[in-house]
């Protein structure tokens, strides 16, 4: 399995960003006030992620007495991972998006809510990337101490 790259996600936010801040530009004076139900979701699925990493790591280390985990369990935990990451991703650039185009009206009621609403959405998506980062990371078999080490 190759680890998700921290550059790639970020990368993949700055383009939702700049797609987001784009729509914006055509469609914002049409749109209905942001919910605020995503950030709920994302915050539940962030918990739900770190706890789950946290688990999988003790099974497959073989901690707590509890009993080992199947390979395909885990390795779905890591598609979900992978998946999450990305997620989290796309809405964080597109939440960004939104406060970028929203930052110069932020005195009317409206925008300001809606800023508000992207923000809090944004860090809600930031702590979903992170929790599945975590995720994928507690999917790793640790490494044998007892293994010999290659010579550099």
């Amino acid at each position: 399995m190759k680890p998700t790259r921290i550059s790639t996600l970020v990368i993949i936010a700055v383009v939702c960003a700049a797609a987001g801040w784009l729509l914006l530009r055509a469609v914002y004076a049409k749109l209905p006030p942001l919910p605020w139900t995503g950030v709920p979701a994302l915050l539940i699925a962030a918990v739900a992620e770190a706890w789950t990493g946290r688990d999988l790591k003790a099974r497959i280390s073989g901690r707590r007495g509890l009993k080992p985990v199947a390979p395909l369990f885990v390795s779905r935990m890591v598609a979900l991972a992978k998946a999450s990451s990305v997620a989290a991703a796309i809405i964080a650039g597109f939440t960004a998006g939104f406060d970028f185009y929203l930052a110069g009206s932020l005195n009317a009621s409206t925008p300001r809510q809606d800023a508000l609403t992207a923000v809090i959405t944004f860090v809600a998506a930031v702590l979903l990337g992170w929790a599945a980062l975590y995720l994928e990371n507690s999917c790793r078999v640790p490494e044998d101490p007892d293994a010999p080490q290659p010579d550099h």
